[in-house]
């Protein structure tokens, strides 16, 4: 029972509050995963506590000190709070006082290579799985996943993904009826000319119990391993959605890496027209879904449909460099789909219709028919670069989608409705019904905004990547911000909510953080309950 975990103060009335609340409830309240839940809306839809009315006594209850950066979104289940850093270590907390129930070094409990691209460690920077007495684990490179014991963070399986050395796990997985659903991403796209690109980006169901691999499927055609054929397609952001009803687990891919010699002097040659091509996509063959969004057959892995959206879109580094030869014909737009689609319900001429919804790096807001992929609704929420537009989770309350839009361009934004612009990023809300833009609230830093916003009964929470590191609710309704609090670094991951509390880690210095000089490492995790 979840309440052998509560330390200390029983005498306070919230305490006992919360471990009734566990004995009768054991999964409406708690974060499982990156998406809080298998539907991937990034909404506390258990949560009675905090609200509008509440946040004046959303106060810090505790801070653990792990000593490095912390930018996943904490897991939460049965009061104890899971969550790696990137100093190679994974944590399990107490919920309520923040005292160290374990803790696991992924290098000794693996045995696997260090990251050598980012830090000399093994790390995790995805939100651990919460799948009974296990907790799933997607290590950053090599592409592995692991599974420990909840209660003592012991190891019981590792199950190799993709043996390609840059290959690795940055999506957080979802768990339903035994298995255990992660994309697999890559870094070959940081690889020089010569060496890019053979990966070929997929989904894998595992086996919960035992890590075995029960399908994988590709999202892109063969290569044989040879440098020439179709590289990308990555699957790396946020938590696939699951839809029971249906059977399909949707998620969001990536740009190509390269393409085939004969798609790129395809593209060459549509660049080289005077009049615009009949169909802009008329040099890709058959099942090449980049820059889209699937949905698999839970039981299968066969693709149900697939959506491709935005048009031709070959990207690696070499593309930084301006008029660099080696750099394929563009558009070289990187718009990847940096998270999975969300699963709601919305009424569309004069009808229920389930959707998926899904924020691209481009800054376009995608709602697609669940059963068949068509777009129901598209709108530019913000502007789009490299680093988004929207990224890694977008939220959902059913009424409004939320996004962050991070603008890394510094571009003139236009805070819509009004005709107020920003060169920050900021904070989007769409009507789900028809994707009308409600309203769009600026960073006050007058930073970026590349972290996955989390609704909570009226209330969206974001953080902002600036050196002071401040976290913000904001009222859902109006984007008016309602309460502030500043942690100390940046915060590039997202909020977690539980019985009244909610969690966040801070600090990013390395890894894409290297390019953004003014971030700031840190060291703890948050937790901020309502003082009751």
């Amino acid at each position: 029972m979840a309440s052998s975990y509560w330390g200390v103060n029983h005498g306070k009335l919230v305490f006992l509050i919360i471990t009734f609340c566990f004995i009768i409830d054991s999964t409406s309240a708690e974060w499982l995963n990156h998406g809080g839940d298998r539907t991937n809306r990034r909404s506390a839809v258990g949560e009675v506590l905090i609200s509008p009315r509440t946040i004046n006594r959303l106060k810090l209850r505790w801070k653990f000190l792990a000593g490095f950066d912390i930018t996943a979104t904490p897991a939460v289940a049965n009061g104890v709070v899971y969550f790696p850093s990137w100093n190679g270590n994974l944590y399990a907390v107490n919920a309520l006082t923040g005292q160290l129930i374990w803790q696991q070094n992924l290098t000794r409990l693996t045995g696997l290579p260090v990251t050598r691209t980012t830090v000399n460690v093994t790390v995790s920077r995805s939100t651990p799985v919460v799948a009974d007495d296990l907790l799933l684990v997607g290590i950053y490179g090599p592409a592995v996943v692991i599974a420990v014991r909840r209660l003592t963070g012991t190891l019981v399986w590792s199950t190799l993904l993709d043996p390609r050395p840059l290959a690795l796990i940055t999506q957080s997985g979802t768990v339903f009826f035994g298995g255990y659903y992660v994309g697999v991403s890559s870094l070959e796209e940081l690889l020089p000319a010569t060496q890019c690109c053979t990966f070929r980006g997929s989904l894998v169901k595992l086996n919960v119990r035992t890590g075995a691999i029960q399908w994988q499927t590709y999202t892109l055609p063969d290569n044989g391993g040879r440098l020439g054929g179709y590289s990308g397609a990555a699957i790396w952001g946020s938590s696939p959605a699951i839809d029971i009803a249906r059977g399909f687990v949707y998620v969001g891919t990536g740009n190509l890496y390269l393409a085939p010699p004969e798609v790129l002097r395809c593209q060459a040659a549509q660049n080289n027209r005077t009049t615009p091509p009949t169909n802009p996509d008329q040099c890709f063959g058959e099942d090449v879904h980049f820059n889209s969004i699937l949905a698999f057959d839970v039981d299968s892995g066969e693709i149900a449909w697939a959506t491709q959206l935005g048009g031709y879109d070959v990207f690696y580094f070499t593309c930084l460099v301006p008029n660099n030869p080696d750099c394929p014909p563009g558009p070289n737009l990187d718009a990847d789909f940096g998270e999975a689609p969300m699963l709601l319900t919305i009424f569309s001429n004069g009808r229920l219709r389930d959707i998926v919804v899904a924020v691209q790096k481009s800054g376009f807001a995608w709602a697609l028919d669940r059963n068949t992929g068509h777009i129901v609704w598209v709108k530019k929420a913000g502007p789009g670069s490299l680093e988004g537009g929207g990224v890694w989770g977008a939220a959902t309350d059913g009424k409004r989608v939320y996004t962050n839009i991070v603008n890394g361009n510094r571009v003139p934004f236009t805070l819509a409705p009004s005709n107020q612009t920003t060169t920050a990023g900021g904070w989007v809300a769409l009507d789900a019904n028809t994707g009308q833009i409600l309203w769009t609230t600026a960073d006050p830093s007058n930073d970026t905004a590349h972290g996955p916003v989390t609704i909570v009964n009226g209330l969206l929470f974001a953080g902002s990547v600036a050196p002071n590191g401040p976290l913000y609710a904001m009222d859902a309704s109006t984007g008016k911000i309602l309460w502030t609090f500043n942690t100390g670094a940046t915060i590039y991951g997202g909020v977690s909510v539980s019985y009244g509390c909610v969690y966040v880690g801070h600090g990013y210095s390395i890894s894409l953080a290297k390019f953004h000089p003014t971030w700031t490492s840190g060291t703890s995790l948050f937790a901020f309950c309502i003082d009751v």
